[in-house]
């Protein structure tokens, strides 16, 4: 007979989907597309309380001189880090994000999102990460994750 707690210790330390036990360095995360919608721009802006006009009002963004309204960092930083649980599993810690903005991303576009391992230290496995859309690279930087124990 299988507990309910027996199960989800089964589930934590099977490997999500593209992901490789344990993670070592030069190992490539799977690539992940997410589309550029102007409802993805509009409301992560929203979620994070960041109200300025150019992340929701594609008139005033012209007159401030973008041809449409563009993502936030704080939206692109939840996305890195959701591609980063994605991948490793919803137990896993973000422990340090340090990302940089480059191009815009304006709605229509496409962003691909992709990590390569470049350090494990114990439970701790540093990415870095790209996200690019059509007009180069949206956002790069490095990402330290804990790694849960059981499913190293």
């Amino acid at each position: 007979m299988t507990t309910d707690a027996a199960r989800d210790t089964d589930r934590a330390a099977a490997p999500h989907p593209g992901q490789e036990l344990p993670p070592h360095p030069g190992q490539e995360l799977p690539p992940r597309t997410l589309p550029v919608t102007r409802t993805l721009i509009v409301s992560g802006a929203l979620a994070s309380r960041d109200y300025q006009d150019v992340h929701h009002d594609a008139e005033a963004a012209r007159e401030k001189g973008s041809p449409d309204i563009f993502m936030n960092i704080l939206t692109t930083n939840g996305l890195v880090g959701r591609y980063l649980t994605d991948h490793f599993g919803p137990r896993c810690v973000l422990r340090k994000v340090a990302i940089r903005l480059g191009a815009p991303n304006y709605p229509g576009d496409t962003m691909v999102l992709s990590g390569t391992v470049t350090a494990v230290d114990g439970d701790l496995a540093e990415v870095r990460v790209v996200g690019a859309n059509g007009l180069g690279n949206h956002v790069t930087g490095t990402v330290t994750v804990r790694l849960e124990a059981v499913a190293r």
